[in-house]
């Protein structure tokens, strides 16, 4: 068991070793992240339309 104080002084000193990234970084990481985004959605657009599609063929074939 290791006494509050001492774990907080750790805590504190690993903190310190951390590198975070810079403003620019964060600004073109969120950027591809927001592009990526839109890129995952629009192809579930497309394959959720494609398979609308091609059960409503087979649907009306069946008839």
């Amino acid at each position: 068991m290791v006494n509050p104080f001492t774990f907080l002084q750790e805590v504190r000193t690993e903190a310190n070793k951390v590198t975070w990234p810079t403003r620019r970084e964060t600004m073109i990481t969120t950027g591809l992240v927001i592009l990526m985004v839109l890129f995952a959605s629009l192809f579930f657009v497309v394959v959720d339309s494609a398979l609308r599609f091609g059960v409503g063929l087979l649907l009306q074939a069946g008839q």
